[in-house]
């Protein structure tokens, strides 16, 4: 068979040699004790990939990470204003209004006072806003940490927001740069300024930016500017008692006012003295001293708010520059206080009995129209309406001495005859009230008791309507005046201010003044309308002589001043909705420089009838009781 074939053709293979046999050699046992050590087992190998795939995560976190902070700070930053530029002083004019002594009336706009430096102020001052606001000033970087936390710890131990933890410099950074709003970003934005101002500027240097920066209430900017218009010292004299004021003011300005709110003041106040003596910038027995000294300057007038509304109307007008202005009124402030004093105890007392809600006071020089004082009102702060300016009320009989004028100068004289018996015009009858007809009386005494049928007749003589009309108007009398001859009777409506000036012609020798208020705007004196010849010095002798009557023997006799010539005359509208008196007199007190005129208004915002109170009464009372204290106050 082939395979058979196929197996016998091939070679048998040699046999195998056996290896020599070895000599035996005897077997030792191993130790049981000490066992052959096994060699260790090799951890299986990583594939490569798997080696380096936490690295490849981490890297694109922490980039984007990266972007993500630098997208969260620019969302921050983006609007942070230029802080190189922030720190140029941009504010608005301010308009200082002083009375004609010097003392503050009012201001306007942002009031800052000279720049002061700290090594000019007394030491006390910087102590007390560091122990109040941040005692750790000196130590941290711009933001206090440590302040933060113990803020935090005592906010929510007290259940609400009790402590800040805003240091100066943060502060500083709000105040300059930012906005009051309170939000996280904004936040932010204060903490980075801050961080910049530390950066910049030492902490002397961050100091006495923040002491001239800072708002402390009343529109003044910075403690020199605070210390003039609440203690009317410059910053560089400050007690103790008033650093502490000054410094307690940042907290809240308006709340803490020593003027508008004393006693919050003098409490906070007290609080800053207690920091000082924690602090040991002042001793215990300093801080218990100081807080008995306490003493805010009483708040101002309210009264002279008016005289400050009316003055500061004008400034943008007349003053178009954009400068700063420090202006001096002609207030007279001692006669502004007697007009306050003695127009709220009317109003308060017999004014209050008799339906008297408002009244209105205006008191001028008569040689020059300078305003001396003028109340708008019964309280400012209840009301800015300016009853002595913008009210138009009928004068009554308070008109009547122009009607007179308007006959002198058609050759009347004061001792010419007039009826006084009724009087029928068409349809119209006047009526006298509980005058008795005496035939014929003379112009003095139908001016001096003022009889209606006689002032209608005088009107009739002097020419009619026309001729009153224009008296009427180069006496300084603006507005519509009545076509008929109800005019003589005063249903007109006029100002107290109007009335007043017009008054003054027939005190000065007949003069026509323009009532104003500044006299000079810094040192430099300010020009005025110089008075005007209004009627002939001998016409104005004459009215002077029958309002010289209406005081001694006529309608007002309440308003007669012993040792004082006083003239004058009373007016009262239909159904006693408008009392008046105004008059005049010769120097004496307040500083008037010349004849002292006033104008008294009294009635109701609404008009409704008083109850009989006519101006012979309590206007007239009045009058005699401001040119008292006047007088006294001059003496």
């Amino acid at each position: 068979m082939p395979q058979v074939n196929a197996l016998r053709g091939r070679r048998a293979a040699p046999p195998a040699r056996k290896a020599p046999r070895k000599a035996s050699t005897p077997r030792i046992p191993p130790t049981p004790s000490a066992p052959a050590p096994k060699p260790a087992a090799r951890p299986p190998a990583r594939p490569a990939a798997r080696r380096f795939r936490w690295w490849r995560l981490l890297v694109p976190v922490l980039v984007w990470s990266g972007v993500a902070l630098a997208a969260l700070l620019l969302w921050f930053c983006w609007d942070l204003p230029r802080p190189d530029v922030a720190l140029e002083t941009t504010r608005r004019p301010s308009v200082t209004l002083l009375a004609a002594d010097g003392a503050m009336l009012a201001t306007q706009g942002d009031l800052y006072g000279e720049r002061v430096r700290l090594r000019d102020l007394p030491p006390h001052l910087p102590q007390a806003l560091i122990a109040i606001e941040d005692r750790r000033f000196r130590q941290h970087p711009g933001v206090d940490v440590f302040g933060i936390a113990r803020a935090l710890y005592a906010n929510l131990t007290a259940g609400e927001v009790r402590q800040g933890g805003s240091t100066l410099t943060q502060q500083l950074a709000k105040n300059l740069f930012l906005t009051p709003e309170r939000n996280t970003r904004r936040k932010v934005q204060e903490a980075l300024l801050a961080l910049w101002l530390e950066a910049r500027f030492s902490k002397d240097q961050l100091l006495e930016i923040y002491l001239n920066r800072v708002y402390l209430g009343g529109g003044a900017y910075g403690v020199d500017a605070a210390a003039r218009l609440f203690f009317g010292v410059p910053a560089r004299r400050v007690t103790l008692w008033q650093a502490a004021m000054l410094a307690g003011l940042p907290k809240a300005p308006s709340r803490l006012n020593p003027r508008s709110a004393p006693e919050a003041a003098t409490a906070r106040t007290v609080e800053v003295l207690e920091a000082m003596a924690e602090t040991g910038a002042i001793t215990p027995a300093q801080a218990r001293a100081e807080a008995e000294r306490i003493n805010p300057r009483a708040r101002p007038s309210r009264g002279a708010g008016w005289f400050a509304d009316w003055v500061l109307e004008e400034v943008p007008t007349r003053f178009p520059d954009s400068a700063d202005l420090v202006l001096r009124s002609t207030l007279d402030s001692r006669l502004q206080a007697a007009v306050e004093a003695r127009l709220a105890a009317l109003l308060g007392g017999p004014g209050a009995r008799a339906g008297v809600t408002q009244g209105a006071v205006v008191a001028l020089d008569a040689a020059s129209g300078a305003v001396r004082a003028m109340a708008g009102g019964r309280d400012y702060a209840g009301s800015q309406f300016n009853r002595a300016v913008d009210a138009r009320r009928q004068p009554g009989s308070a008109f009547k001495p122009i009607v007179f004028l308007a006959a002198l100068e058609r050759g009347a004289a004061p001792e010419e005859m007039v009826a006084d018996t009724p009087l029928h015009i068409g349809n119209w009858s006047p009526g006298n009230g509980a005058w008795r007809p005496r035939g014929e009386i003379s112009l003095e005494e139908a001016l001096a008791y003022s009889v209606n049928t006689a002032a209608v007749r005088v009107l009739l003589r002097a020419g009619g309507v026309r001729p009153v009309v224009e008296v009427a108007h180069r006496l300084g009398i603006a507005g519509r005046l009545p076509n008929d001859a109800s005019l003589a009777l005063g249903t007109g409506e006029v100002t107290l201010l109007e009335l007043t000036a017009a008054y003054a012609a027939f005190s000065n020798g007949g003069r026509r003044v323009t009532p104003f208020a500044l006299a000079a705007s810094g040192t430099t004196p300010l020009a005025h309308r110089a008075p005007e010849q209004a009627m002939a010095p001998e016409h104005a002798a004459a009215m002077r002589r029958m309002l010289a009557a209406v005081v001694s023997r006529g309608t007002g006799r309440a308003a007669a001043v012993p040792g004082r010539a006083v003239a004058g005359k009373t007016g009262t509208t239909q159904d006693f909705r408008d009392a008046w008196f105004v008059g005049f007199t010769t120097p004496g007190g307040g500083g008037s420089a010349g004849p002292l005129v006033v104008g008294v208004w009294l009635g109701n915002d609404d008009a409704s009838p008083m109850e009989e109170v006519a101006g012979g009464g309590l206007p007239a009372r009045l009058f005699r009781e401001i040119v008292e204290a006047a007088r006294a106050g001059g003496e």
